[in-house]
């Protein structure tokens, strides 16, 4: 079966009598007007969209995960408590709720490519700014900063797939992802050795992945330009072929799918900011730790590649929702058991689990008809799953502080699958918010 959602969005559509200047696009393309060679713009502007798409997802993660690999000396430095370092592992998922909700407006006002190129480059300022920061509110402000790029830049990569290659989803999604979850795997696994490499000092340490989001920024600079080319034609057809877009917060679908983005990200957000420390208070040298959490992230690699093509050829994704839980819950519970014995076999399966990242952007760009439809269906799953998870990693600091050990930890976090597979389950239905408001 192709890789095809039901309806295409209006951005590669051709355009209608209402605008003449647009031309009919190869299959997957944008819609462009008043160029005099459109294939050969159209190829340069999706060859550049692509390579867009995995830089911004290389930098997605790595402020995050980066952190988590230094967690211990950071907090040391800083004079952090274990409840105060909760705190900082709960800021990602806070800055994403808070941010992201900004997306829609954002992209309306100055086009997606523009509001995603400002992402790479706050993301880059803030991972420059935090290694100078002289306390804790002042590194929790740079943080903030990237965060905030990475935020609005969430929001858009599903909204940039449906406009440049509606008719591949899934495999955009699934290289997208792929890229976000290398980037991650990579930061965690490289963080020590580096800080190491370079002195031992944590700020170097930290400081080294703004080179990697400087390079980030450069394709979308002519991408910012192809807004005013490429947006107006589509616009125009939009306005004369496609209804308003929908009021998502009447839809149980798209509850249901912010829940499920919300519980998948509360695991997500404990692992990178905790699975190191959980390792180190085993037994497991720090280095080590930092690559079990490499592994971890590096089983998205290839999963977040297979998994969203495997969804998008499927009328319900549930199943893939429970696989994935099942592998999480099994996890967590040798985490419980055998924490170091068996901590190979535990980051793979956790690994595994965290895929259910990728299959929820996948099912986002599913459940909307249109490219309007998938811009609120975006920022409204992914803002209330962020706020959904914020408490997570902040009752995980403060159970390990105060129980003095990871077995409460752990079993909240291995009860939480249960009701992610549930809710999954039900985001995971043939049906798209359009029907239900």
């Amino acid at each position: 079966m192709p890789d095809e959602p039901k309806t295409l969005d209006p951005a590669a559509r051709p355009a209608t009598a209402t605008a003449p200047a647009a031309t009919t696009t190869p299959r997957g393309a944008a819609v462009t007007g008043d160029s005099p060679a459109p294939g050969r713009a159209q190829r340069w502007t999706l060859g550049l969209v692509t390579v867009g798409l995995v830089l911004a997802a290389l930098n997605l993660r790595p402020a995050i995960t980066s952190l988590g690999a230094l967690l211990e000396e950071v907090s040391a430095d800083l004079h952090m408590s274990g409840t105060v370092a909760g705190v900082l592992t709960s800021v990602p998922p806070l800055c994403f709720a808070v941010f992201g909700i900004t997306a829609p407006r954002l992209a309306r006002r100055f086009g997606p490519a523009a509001v995603v190129c400002a992402g790479m480059a706050a993301i880059f300022a803030g991972l420059v700014l935090r290694p100078f920061a002289g306390g804790t509110v002042g590194f929790l402000a740079a943080s903030a900063l990237a965060l905030m790029g990475i935020a609005v830049s969430n929001v858009l990569m599903p909204v940039i797939v449906k406009r440049y290659f509606p008719d591949r989803i899934g495999s955009m999604t699934g290289l997208y992802s792929m890229a976000l979850a290398l980037g991650t795997s990579v930061a965690a696994a490289a963080t020590v050795p580096l800080t190491a490499a370079l002195g031992g000092d944590w700020r170097i340490g930290l400081g080294v992945w703004a080179a990697v989001a400087a390079l980030a920024v450069l394709p979308w600079i002519p991408l910012v330009r192809d807004r005013d080319r490429a947006a107006a034609p589509s616009a125009t057809a939009a306005a004369t072929t496609e209804a308003p877009a929908p009021r998502v917060t009447r839809s149980r679908t798209a509850w249901a799918l912010g829940c499920y983005f919300g519980l998948q990200a509360t695991g997500a957000y404990i692992t990178m900011g905790w699975m190191p420390q959980i390792f180190r208070d085993a037994g497991v040298p720090a280095s080590t730790a930092g690559v079990l959490l490499a592994v971890t992230m590096v089983m998205g690699v290839p999963l977040a590649f297979v998994i969203p093509r495997l969804a998008t050829r499927m009328k319900n994704q549930g199943p893939i929702v429970v696989a994935l839980g099942l592998c999480g819950l099994a996890g967590y519970t040798g985490l419980f058991l055998a924490p170091s014995a068996g901590a190979w076999f535990w980051a793979v399966l956790l690994g595994v689990s965290n895929c259910s990242f990728p299959l929820a952007l996948t099912m986002i760009g599913m459940r909307s008809r249109t490219g309007a439809g998938v811009v609120r269906l975006s920022a409204f799953a992914q803002s209330v799953g962020y706020l959904i998870s914020i408490p997570g990693p902040l009752l995980v600091g403060v159970l390990y502080q105060h129980s003095g050990g990871w077995g409460l930890p752990i079993a909240l976090m291995g009860g939480l699958m249960v009701p992610q597979m549930i809710i999954g389950t039900l985001a995971g239905r043939d049906r798209t918010v359009e029907d239900e408001c």
